[in-house]
């Protein structure tokens, strides 16, 4: 699914995991756990809002710079932090809209705005926003940047769906869902150009994971199936952990190829 073409042979310089369909499985999953744990460790646990955002964002520096360390792609690594930087970026927009009062059309367009700004300066600095050319410091600043960004977004688009425009979860699971297959399609068929579909792709399964997550977790009468956060957290993140084991024990070592 949307994987790119046209790249280097497999670089372990390289910092991201191939796109195949367990990536998109964790990455959706990662952001169900995203959704679902900032609201089990915020209102759950009770920690609130700017305990758990502080928190958060502690142990995603740390993750942060243990991924920057790296020499090379490390997928516990890899994926931990992804986890850690959709919870961030879930408890960066209900931060603006439920404790600032930024409306989510706000916070959406905002974000949008600056992910097309870092976007920007990352292709007019590296001259590609490639996934598979994360070969250096800076290259990979701007991956891990537009990834916060996507995630940000994407709560924030999920939420106005859902929530504001009371469509409703599984209405708005649907439609982002949707929208990632009209991407899948117009990327296999229509020849969409790889990483413009990577990225499309990318920002949608953010609300549609969130979607999902509210979906299963939140109570019945707030149109959710009321299987709470902390089983929803616990399942997903299960599936997670069996996935990356996986990938880690049947990862081939590559060859060091530099650009």
């Amino acid at each position: 699914m949307l994987h790119e073409q046209n790249r280097p042979a497999q670089a372990m310089l390289n910092k991201v995991p191939e796109v195949t369909i367990i990536f998109w499985l964790i990455k959706i999953m990662a952001t169900t756990v995203g959704e679902t744990g900032a609201d089990f460790l915020s209102a759950t646990l009770g920690f609130g809002l700017p305990v758990t955002s502080m928190i958060m964002t502690l142990l995603l520096a740390i993750a942060i710079a243990v991924q920057f360390w790296a020499a090379r792609y490390v997928p516990w690594i890899y994926w931990l932090t992804v986890v850690l930087v959709s919870v961030v970026g879930t408890l960066i927009t209900d931060t603006l809209s439920d404790t600032l009062g930024v409306s989510l059309i706000l916070s959406s367009f905002s974000f949008l705005l600056l992910l097309g700004l870092t976007f920007t300066l990352w292709y007019t600095t590296e001259r590609t926003i490639s996934i598979h050319s994360i070969f250096t410091t800076r290259r990979e600043v701007f991956y891990w940047a537009a990834i916060l960004l996507t995630f940000a977004l994407g709560t924030a688009a999920g939420d106005l769906a859902a929530e504001r425009l009371q469509l409703g979860y599984l209405a708005a699971a649907v439609i982002f869902g949707s929208l990632i297959a009209v991407v899948t399609l117009t990327y296999y068929v229509f020849a969409l150009d790889a990483v413009a579909a990577f990225w499309i792709a990318y920002i949608l399964t953010r609300p549609f994971g969130a979607s999902c997550g509210d979906l299963l977790a939140q109570p019945r009468t707030d149109g959710g199936l009321g299987l709470g956060t902390v089983v929803t957290s616990l399942v997903f993140l299960a599936v997670i952990l069996s996935l990356v084991t996986f990938l880690t024990l049947s990862r081939r070592p590559s060859p060091q190829v530099r650009p």
